[in-house]
C-alpha cells in the first residue's frame, strides 16, 4: 500500500509542483544553488489536489494534536492552507507576517489570538526552518502555546531537524525529500545517476555549487 507521503509526492509531481534539475540548477532566494525546486502554492490551483491538502492537514492535525484553539498560516505560502484548514475544523485563523507591518497598527499577527491558546501552525514548505520558527517565536511572545507544525513537504537538512528540536516544535509534513525521490525515479522523472548529485547538494545545500 502506497503512503500518504508517495502519493502526495506522486500528486506533486505530476503537476510539477516539484522540479528537480540537477544539470540545470536553480537559484534560490537565499543565494543558495539547488538542483531541486518546490513550489506547493500550484497545488491552490487544482481544486482535487487542494482539497486533498486540506483534508489531510485537517486529519493529522487532529490525529496527532487533539485540542486545538487556532491554526496560524505563516505568510505568504501558508496563508491559502492555513485558512482553509481552520474553515475545514471550524477553528480560529491568523496568519503571521515574515516582519511587522510598516503603516497602521504595525501587526506581526495578523487576526486575534488569546493568550493562553493552542496553536498549530501551518507551513508550505520547510527548508532551514528560520522564517517557520520566526513565526513560532510570535505566537509563544503573545501567550499562546505553539502544539505543534503541520507543512506540505520538507528538504529535512539537518539544520531544520536540530531548529526544531531546539525550538521544542512537534513537526508533522505531509511528504518529504525522500519519498519524492523514490516516486520521481520509479516514475522516471530523474535517472538513477542523478540520485548522487541530489543527495550530495542535501548534505551541505550551502555550500553546493552544481
Amino acid at each position: 500500500m502506497k503512503t500518504l507521503e508517495k502519493i502526495f509526492a506522486d500528486k506533486l509531481l505530476k503537476i510539477k509542483a516539484i522540479k528537480l534539475q540537477p544539470n540545470n540548477p536553480f537559484t534560490w532566494a537565499s543565494g543558495w544553488k539547488s538542483p531541486f525546486y518546490c513550489d506547493n502554492r500550484k497545488t491552490l490551483s487544482y481544486p482535487e489536489l487542494r482539497n486533498f491538502v486540506k483534508i489531510e492537514i485537517s486529519r493529522v492535525i487532529l490525529e496527532k494534536f487533539g485540542d486545538v484553539d487556532a491554526i496560524a498560516g505563516v505568510a505568504t505560502g501558508a496563508i491559502p492552507q492555513g485558512a482553509l484548514v481552520a474553515d475545514e475544523l471550524n477553528l480560529p485563523f491568523v496568519y503571521v507576517r515574515s516582519k511587522p507591518k510598516d503603516h497602521g497598527l504595525e501587526n506581526l499577527i495578523e487576526g486575534e489570538l488569546r493568550p493562553g491558546m493552542k496553536v498549530v501552525v501551518i507551513e508550505d514548505l520547510i527548508s532551514t526552518g528560520g522564517s517557520s520558527l520566526k513565526a513560532v517565536e510570535a505566537i509563544r511572545r503573545n501567550g499562546c502555546d505553539v502544539i505543534g507544525m503541520v507543512a506540505s513537504y520538507t528538504y529535512g537538512f539537518d539544520t531544520a531537524v536540530e531548529a526544531f528540536k531546539e525550538a521544542k516544535v512537534p513537526l508533522i509534513t505531509l511528504t518529504n525529500y525522500e519519498a519524492v525521490l523514490e516516486v520521481a525515479l520509479k516514475t522516471q522523472y530523474i535517472a538513477e545517476e542523478d540520485i548522487p548529485v541530489l543527495n550530495e547538494w542535501r548534505k551541505d545545500p550551502a555550500h553546493w555549487e552544481g
